[in-house]
């Protein structure tokens, strides 16, 4: 691999930034992020139940990988478009080495749920019943469940002239029955579907003795199987067989032809379920025709199919970590901490008048954010309050607030992102919430989705009308905040304050957005900024000074940016990036980045927070957004990046967003010029986990 990939790199005499050999592949890297997460369920220090929740997460990563990702592939292949990323892998190439990678990926999560986690867990006293190894006791109480519960509910298929084949659902749990022998009606149907309903629990406990500690479990595909007989009463089951396919879940909505975007949006959202077939996953043993006779159906190519040596629907898993109260065998619980002010001082307006407020979730909590919301909901001095919602929850004590303040007769504005990936279906049910209590909902710009995370709090005071902000890195979502890192800034600074209102106005009314003070916002200055900012600390590095940029972020794929870091790495900066997941920039080529150091953090809590710093000759520049370096981001999304000003909270940020994890030893990566990613070593220096290090720095409270 790295001969291969030395004679792919520019020669190191004459450089173009435009060579494509300088860039990863896009999809390639998303799946190297995902095969991270994979070690994570492999890592023995991690709690069993934690490894098991470890491997539902590459397997729910992968699914949306095909639903989004490779189906945009082979939409770009079948209609003749070609729209290539800076490595310029063509699309057939792409689609192979995703195939390849994939099939590597299966193997070792089905490897590593059957001969690690399971047998961990049975050791744990933890079953999982296996077909045909069940005890007699077992197969009673399994039998009565499926014909109290199951029975009644499925129904089988058969495949003639007058049954053709049904629509499969997107993801949904099916069989593939093959049979012999007559029906009632005297007709042969050698084949048969069953279709599992969405509402069924996929894991199923069985009842245990009364004071025992043991837990036994089941899963759906097994019981089905186990009784496939009952469902075809005269007929011989001769084999049954799990599949599942994934369908293009990409919604699309014509700018230019919309007229109602929540109408439009609930059109697609049906559409989705059957969106064109991107991959097939069947179990292994599945005979060669029936396997060719379902690609056939799905109009899929044979690297399309991916055969599973367990359960075909490997997410669903995950009901086993909700099921199993085993607090030993999970990660330890921790209360957040509060800042020092909050402490003392409950009053939100007050303690934010005293002085900027910056919170790192989940360090620390996210219930001052709910707080400020439900004060300013009940405070007769609020006049208005206005909010961003990305990913939120119809629940949520976020929307409660909203809804209590518009009810007592507060301008409430809210701007909602139906556009939301996969949260489409739950912030329509937001949006028809919240107006029906009064508030103002807009749905942001048709064609840019609303990324930014902003709350806007106006107050009269004496006469005065004062402003509050919270502006974050990461989504008004409760329960997302107690397991993502993300910053969130409070501040009545009035430049701002006075930036954030302007951006609200742009987002609810026509006109110009108008020239910012402090923010910095996409669609139209954030990129210019960022490459601005890069060059910046190159001209200081050419004229002999000291220059440094560090910069965490989800993504970086801009190739404007990446051209912009490899010069300033020619001119002698020192990059050092914590890029979580995709990453299409090559570190370490002699002559491009040399002085580039790319690292990915994969814990226990998401990396989620984006944090930019550059040294800028000793003045310190640190930025907090909601932006990844990404064209999505700087160019088809509304996104905020605003300064830390505050000199303590700046080094607060620094440190804790940047600084510890350059030194993590523990849970980092190291990106390679090759493309490969590999574990930081540990062996010559203490070992250093940066999120369990902030976890016990806040675990005095403060």
């Amino acid at each position: 691999m790295p001969q291969l990939q030395r004679a792919l790199l520019p020669s190191e005499t004459a450089v173009s930034l435009d060579d494509p050999a300088l860039y990863l592949n896009r999809e390639l890297s998303q799946l190297a992020f995902n095969q991270r997460v994979l070690a994570q369920a492999e890592e023995v220090e991690h709690p069993l139940l934690e490894r098991l929740r470890f491997l539902c997460i590459t397997s729910s990563n992968m699914d949306e990988f095909f639903e989004i990702r490779v189906a945009g592939l082979k939409q770009q292949q079948e209609a003749g478009v070609l729209q290539l990323g800076p490595d310029q892998l063509p699309l057939a190439q792409q689609l192979s080495r995703i195939h390849t990678q994939v099939q590597q990926i299966v193997s070792e999560q089905y490897r590593t749920l059957s001969t690690e986690l399971m047998p961990a867990l049975a050791t744990a006293g933890i079953t999982l019943l296996r077909p045909g190894r069940w005890q007699p006791k077992h197969a009673h109480w399994i039998k009565k469940y499926f014909q109290r519960e199951l029975l009644p509910v499925l129904s089988p298929i058969a495949l003639d002239p007058s049954h053709p084949f049904p629509r499969i659902q997107n993801k949904s749990l099916n069989f593939l029955v093959s049979l012999e022998g007559n029906d009632a009606f005297g007709r042969k149907s050698p084949i048969a579907i069953v279709q599992a309903p969405r509402a069924l629990s996929r894991v199923v406990q069985l009842a245990n003795k009364k004071g025992s500690k043991k837990t036994t479990l089941v899963l759906l595909s097994s019981i089905i199987q186990a009784h496939m007989q009952d469902l075809f009463q005269g007929m011989k089951v001769t084999g049954c067989y799990q599949f599942r396919v994934t369908r293009n879940s990409d919604l699309y909505v014509d700018d230019e032809e919309v007229k109602d975007l929540l109408e439009a949006l609930q059109g697609e959202l049906h559409a989705r379920r059957y969106g064109d077939a991107v991959r097939l996953e069947v179990a292994h043993d599945c005979p060669e025709p029936l396997v060719e006779f379902l690609r056939q159906q799905f109009e899929l190519l044979p690297t399309d199919i991916y055969k599973c040596e367990g359960p075909v629907n490997l997410a669903r898993l995950m009901q086993i970590y909700e099921i199993v109260a085993r607090p030993d065998l999970k990660f330890e619980n921790f209360e957040p901490a509060l800042p020092a002010i909050l402490h003392t001082q409950p009053d939100l307006f007050a303690a934010i008048k005293m002085g900027d407020i910056i919170l790192h979730h989940p360090f620390q909590s996210f219930d001052p954010v709910l707080r400020l919301l439900a004060q300013a909901a009940l405070d007769p001095t609020v006049l208005a309050i206005k909010q961003t919602l990305y990913r939120t929850g119809v629940d949520s004590p976020v929307v409660g607030a909203l809804i209590k303040a518009a009810q007592r007769g507060v301008e409430v504005t809210v701007v909602i992102e139906l556009m939301a990936r996969f949260d489409e279906a739950a912030n329509i049910e937001l949006a028809n919430k919240l107006q029906e209590a009064g508030a103002h909902v807009v749905y942001g710009a048709v064609g840019h989705k609303t990324h930014s995370k902003l709350m806007l709090v106006v107050r009269r005071e004496k006469r005065v009308l004062q402003r509050y902000v919270h502006i974050g890195t990461g989504n008004y979502h409760p329960k997302t905040t107690g397991a993502y890192t993300d910053f969130g800034l409070f501040t009545c600074d009035p430049g701002i304050c006075l930036d954030v209102q302007k951006v609200f106005h742009m987002l609810t009314a026509p006109g110009t957005l108008g020239k910012l003070q402090n923010l910095v916002q996409a669609p139209f200055a954030l990129h210019k900024k960022i490459i601005a900012l890069i060059n910046q600390e190159a001209t200081i590095a050419r004229n002999g000074g000291k220059a440094h940029i560090v910069a965490k972020m989800n993504a970086l794929v801009d190739m404007q940016v990446i051209q912009a870091l490899y010069a300033a790495s020619q001119a002698g900066v020192k990059i050092d990036l914590i890029v979580r997941g995709v990453c299409a920039l090559r570190p370490g080529i002699k002559g491009v980045s040399d002085n580039i150091k790319v690292r990915s953090i994969v814990g226990r809590f998401l990396e989620h927070s984006r944090v930019y710093y550059f040294y800028n000759g000793g003045e310190t520049r640190v930025y907090i957004a909601s932006a990844d370096w990404m064209q999505r981001n700087f160019f088809r999304r509304v996104e905020t990046c605003a300064p830390i000003l505050d000199p303590a909270l700046k080094a607060k940020v620094y440190k804790e967003g940047l600084a510890v994890y350059l030194k993590d030893n523990v849970r980092a990566w190291e990106l390679l010029s090759t493309g490969e990613y590999r574990r930081v070593s540990k062996r010559t220096a203490k070992p250093f986990d940066a999120q369990l290090s902030l976890l016990t720095a806040y675990a005095g409270g403060h």
